[in-house]
């Protein structure tokens, strides 16, 4: 079985070696005459980052300052995907969508965080520190490749990522019709492990972004695919955050 998606949002042919050819028509057609670079991605998710913690800092702010935050995160949410669904369909016009959706996920970003900070005090810098961490131990360990990223190791991780998408949304569709309680729902310990492989899932799937892009790179694809290779990268660490925050919430609440 070969996968060739990595999360959902950089399985899209605009990465695949057959499609270059008309990615490198299209760039010269919108003017850009220079291929991606390992840097640029890396300047561009940064960039990416700093607006999203801008916009979520906002949110927070006028958050505990009498607005109710979940106006802007579900706000936020909706339109960051809908940016999310056109990026993947048109990737050239990634360097606009890529901006918004760091703005407008930064609204959901914000608003979610101060949920669950003003019930469990001091979750959130505990899920960023743990965010940070994982990502930089798994850069680490994909840059002097002691994890290796196999077509084996692909295959697994997006089948275990369907899954789990999978289950959400049937436990979602479930939950809205019937009095279904999912099994995720909780703190106990069902639901805690549930998360812990979440969590793992998601990191895994930073190990396969950073594959991607590097492919990417040595494909020679257009400057315009450096955006969207950090628009993926994002979608994997907001994933990885919101999944650590809903397990710190579920240890906080056994105390």
């Amino acid at each position: 079985m070969n996968f060739q998606s990595k999360n959902p949002f950089l399985n899209n042919k605009s990465f695949s070696p057959t499609s270059r050819a008309e990615q490198v028509h299209e760039a010269t057609v919108i003017g850009y005459d220079q291929n991606m670079t390992l840097s640029g991605t890396i300047n561009k998710t940064l960039l990416l980052f700093l607006l999203l913690t801008a916009s979520a800092m906002v949110i927070w702010w006028l958050a505990f300052n009498g607005l109710n935050p979940i106006v802007p995160a579900i706000g936020g949410a909706i339109i960051g995907l809908i940016l999310v669904v056109i990026s993947a369909f048109k990737p050239q016009y990634s360097g606009y969508l890529a901006p918004g959706y760091a703005l407008f996920e930064g609204l959901f970003i914000g608003g979610i965080s101060a949920i669950f900070e003003a019930r469990y005090p001091g979750i959130v810098i505990q899920a960023v520190g743990a965010t940070f961490v994982t990502f930089a131990v798994c850069l680490g360990l994909y840059k002097y490749q002691i994890v290796k990223v196999t077509e084996q190791f692909k295959s697994v991780v997006i089948a275990a990522t369907l899954a789990i998408a999978t289950y959400y949304l049937i436990s979602w569709l479930f939950s809205m019709f019937t009095s279904f309680v999912p099994v995720h729902h909780g703190n106990s310990m069902m639901s805690i492990g549930i998360s812990v492989f979440v969590i793992i899932i998601a990191a895994l799937n930073l190990f396969l972004d950073f594959d991607r892009i590097e492919q990417g790179v040595q494909q020679r694809m257009p400057k315009y695919m450096e955006w969207f290779g950090a628009m993926g990268l994002m979608i994997t660490l907001v994933w990885l955050y919101i999944e650590f925050l809903r397990l710190l919430s579920k240890l906080s609440s056994k105390d």
